[in-house]
């Protein structure tokens, strides 16, 4: 049987013996195109080409991509893991023309590589073709179907719908017909009894599709409206997992050798057996799937977090604990024991696995443990609310609740109705439904942008950049658009040459204005999109077809670049105090500040802080020059020794920057010479997440006025102790004498409350043999506290009621003797959640013991005598 590793080096080698060039896997994290999070398909790394900003470095490439899908046709992140071919991250294989072979080629090689190469019986394959559409005045791809007729008879030939065979980028931008190949792998009883073409692109899991041809023609204008390209495309995409599948003989993805030790791996840790049953077979396939999405995601630097694509990670790694914990029994964090033999795995074609393993491993574990703690709070809280319907004699949860438990504390909608329905307990779907909807509207209003069609000016092939060398230069506007959102209208204007960097690489974008005759027009913010730098503007020229001087705001740009340079110079600081094993995970450079972000497994002491920066300010006074290396092949760019990030996506040619000893892949904007940089001052260093330590720093202008702001603080704080003893020998007086006073004043309390409590002693009154004491008190919550409990030693049966009001907000707390509380099934919290209404407040606590806090101090008084009415009658009762 040919294994998996076999099968993605035969699709290389044999599209490499076609003339395409084999290129590497993009990053599955987009960072330069505000369009996407994720890279979700093969060909958007190519982007900038099918849409004609850059002209093609290869006219032929083929690749195995790494890609990400949570949402989209067929592929829910809910769904993935009930099935046995959708996954969140999957690989795709794919070769590319630009604007040479089209769809006679392209479907050539296909059907050679697929039953010569990877010997798949040719009786079980099946081609569809796009039928047209009468709304696009598109013809049905008759082209297509007759190339498919040199290789399968004319009833495995299907038509296909816009939905499954018109391949678009969005709303707008290049699409065309595209033909897919399906095969069928049911064993033979059932085609005998069916035929596959009945079953194709009808969700049938052993009738798939495993390649989709798209033939790119169009361009999809703002109006939706089609135009012809002035060159065609080709781009294919073949799942590799479905393509193991295939020619392994499986019926599953999940059991080709891609999955299997993973799976082999769960099992062992968690000792249940997979096949055994479906709820624990599905949890094995959901965490051998997100494990890989979570793994290299974060290789290629995305940590999980709350924001953006963070937050897609962390939902997919909690949905796959919550798995674990459910289905799996896993209480305890457990998926990053399974790293290991994923690199085993897949390790030998992505080195960055390897390269990575142990922050995979400490990120992963981090995570883990805490959603571990947020769901038993979740369930704890889900406890609480069983408890109450059911007391309520209620059978429906309401709808808010549940979405409140899926938005807050992460438990989908089947974990709350599995849970609920051991209790007999249902939620209402309806409701839920509608509060998630609201939640997607919401969503969708916060990111709705209308982007109009661009408008061109002049044909220009490609955008020269020259900020490196220049800040102002002469331009002529090429293309522009309307944009509108939150409905504020800008205009993106693109230039056929700028002095202007766009944001990229942790640096923020340049600003500055475009002037002519009598107008200048302020360019607020710049930034790169599929290739293009994006001058952003409030308003458009009065002439769009002028000449223009473009500058740049330099004094922004020359404290960006300090701050950018002095980044380069912080992490080889970082490298010399801690160790090698530091790599830059993120970084943000503005004119303002810096923040950088590393790998090390603990905090930083302040004597190594101490250190970093001072090497990193004897670098700045030794006024090293920038060495500036452009457009050098990347191999002699790592024999140099540069560092690159990584996640970032590198060309064959690379720009390095160097200063002294620091070496670097960069293509940001930098100082001449370090002494530019002025003085370097850290200000904070803190944990991102497991293994990964923020710094951020101040240079120049900021870190003088801090250091300035600083000593006219020490001044000041000297003229207050009008002494001429040091400030340090002042403020060690003034703590020795508040430590004093503070003594005193614990002594005074202590002798305050003994008489209070003295008091309430007094006032007591005996009901039977039981102490019962109710009062309003003049003193804060945490000694009403140590009051009842001190009350508590002193009787064998006593009921303590107190309140008061601290701070302009009332407080109640009730003590209960245990015996009391067992013997008359009083419970203090369940009283005190009843009375806190009359204070517009809520609390809670144990059966002896509880209290609570509310908004209306004027409800003190009848809150106190309602908890009296309730406990006596209580006892009364009994």
């Amino acid at each position: 049987m040919m294994k998996s590793a076999e099968i993605r080096q035969q699709f290389l080698d044999f599209f490499e013996s076609k003339g395409h060039t084999v290129v590497p896997s993009a990053p599955m994290v987009v960072k330069d195109d505000p369009t996407l999070m994720f890279t979700n398909a093969g060909m958007n790394q190519f982007k900038d080409i099918i849409l004609g900003n850059i002209s093609p470095k290869y006219r032929r490439v083929a690749d195995s991509q790494k890609c990400l899908r949570v949402s989209g046709k067929h592929n829910d992140l809910e769904e993935v893991g009930h099935d046995t071919y959708h996954h969140t991250m999957f690989e795709m294989l794919g070769n590319w023309s630009f604007g040479d072979y089209f769809k006679e080629n392209a479907i050539a090689y296909a059907w050679e590589f697929l039953t010569e190469v990877m010997k798949l019986d040719k009786n079980r394959l099946y081609a569809t073709v796009f039928e047209g559409s009468q709304d696009d005045g598109l013809e049905q791809d008759i082209e297509a179907r007759n190339i498919w007729l040199n290789y399968l008879p004319e009833e495995r030939i299907l038509l296909g719908n816009k939905k499954d065979n018109f391949w678009e980028m969005g709303d707008m931008g290049p699409c065309g017909p595209c033909s897919e190949i399906h095969i069928d792998l049911r064993p033979e009883e059932e085609r005998k009894l069916k035929p596959g073409k009945e079953l194709v692109n009808q969700d049938n899991p052993l009738v798939i599709e495993i390649w989709n041809l798209v033939f790119m023609q169009y361009n999809r204008k703002a109006d939706g409206s089609l135009e012809s390209l002035p060159n065609h495309h080709v781009d294919t995409g073949m799942g590799f997992e479905r393509l193991c599948m295939a020619v392994q003989g499986k019926t599953s993805n999940y059991d080709t050798d891609v999955f299997t030790p993973i799976i082999a791996e769960i099992s062992r840790l968690s000792s249940i057996e997979y096949g055994h049953a479906q709820d624990s077979d599905i949890a094995m396939r959901v965490v051998a799937d997100h494990l890989r999405t979570v793994a290299f995601s974060i290789t290629d630097g995305q940590l999980p977090s709350n924001v953006k694509a963070g937050y897609v990670i962390r939902r997919i790694l909690r949905r796959a604990v919550r798995y674990a914990y459910t289905y799996l029994n896993q209480k305890k964090a457990f998926m990053y024991r399974l790293v290991p033999v994923l690199i085993e795995v897949m390790g030998k074609h992505y080195p960055e696995l390897v390269a990575q393993q142990e922050l995979i491993e400490k990120v992963i574990r981090e995570e883990e443990n805490a959603f571990l703690r947020t769901l038993e709070k979740g369930i704890h809280l889900l406890d609480q609310i069983i408890a109450k319907t059911k007391e309520e004699n209620y059978l429906t949860i309401p709808g808010n609740v549940a979405f409140e438990l899926y938005d807050t504390y992460g438990f989908p909608l089947d974990l709350t109705e599995l849970i609920l329905r051991e209790q007999g307990l249902v939620v209402n779907r309806r409701e839920f439904k509608t509060e998630m909807e609201a939640q997607k509207a919401r969503s969708r209003s916060a990111a709705s942008v209308d982007t109009d069609d661009w408008i061109e000016l002049c044909c220009d092939d490609e955008q020269e950049f020259v900020g490196y060398d220049y800040t102002e230069v002469e331009v002529k506007l090429t293309r522009y658009r309307r944009v509108t959102s939150k409905n504020k209208t800008l205009y993106h204007l693109v230039f056929n040459i700028t002095p202007f960097y766009g944001e990229g690489g942790g640096q923020v974008g340049d600003s500055g204005v475009l002037e002519c005759e009598g107008e200048t027009i302020r360019i607020i913010d710049t930034k790169k999109e599929n290739g293009l730098t994006i001058h952003i503007v409030e308003k458009l020229p009065e002439d769009v077809t002028q000449t223009f001087v473009a500058r740049v705001d330099e004094h922004k740009r020359i404290l960006t670049a300090n701050n950018h340079s002095v980044t380069h110079l912080l992490d080889y600081a970082l490298r010399e105090v801690l160790g090698k094993h530091v790599e830059q995970k993120g970084s943000y450079v503005s004119d303002e500040h810096l923040r950088f972000d590393f790998s090390h497994f603990q905090k930083v002491t302040d004597e190594e802080l101490a250190e970093v920066a001072a090497i990193v300010n004897r670098l700045i006074r030794k006024n090293i020059p920038l060495e500036e290396f452009r457009s050098i092949p990347i191999a002699k760019a790592r024999e140099m020794g540069a560092i690159a990030v990584f996640g970032e996506k590198y060309g064959d040619l690379v720009r390095v920057i160097k200063f002294g000893d620091s070496i670097e892949l960069c293509g940001g904007t930098h100082v001449a010479a370090t002494g530019q940089i002025g003085f370097f001052k850290i200000l904070s260093e803190s944990s991102v997440s497991a293994g990964v330590r923020r710094i951020e720093a101040i240079t120049a202008d900021k870190a003088e006025e801090f250091v300035n702001n600083s000593f006219r603080i020490i001044h000041e704080m000297e003229k207050m102790f009008k002494s001429n003893k040091s400030l340090m020998e002042c403020v060690k007086a003034l703590v020795d004498e508040n430590e004093g006073l503070r003594k005193e004043t614990e002594k005074f309390a202590q002798e305050s409350l003994k008489l209070v409590k003295e008091r309430l002693k007094n006032k007591r009154r005996v009901y039977r043999d039981i102490n019962l004491i109710a009062e309003q008190l003049l003193i804060p919550p945490a000694q009403v506290k140590d009051i009842a409990f001190q009350l508590k030693g002193e009787f064998d049966k006593v009921i303590f009621i107190g309140g008061g009001v601290a701070d302009g907000k009332p407080h109640l707390t009730i003590m209960i003797s245990n015996n009391l509380a067992d013997e008359f099934g009083l419970n203090a919290g369940q009283i005190i959640r009843e009375v806190a209404q009359e204070i517009k407040g809520g609390g809670g606590g144990q059966p002896f013991f509880a209290t609570a806090g509310g908004s209306n101090p004027d409800g003190i008084e009848s809150a106190l005598e309602k908890a009296e009415k309730l406990i006596m009658h209580k006892i009364q009762m009994d």
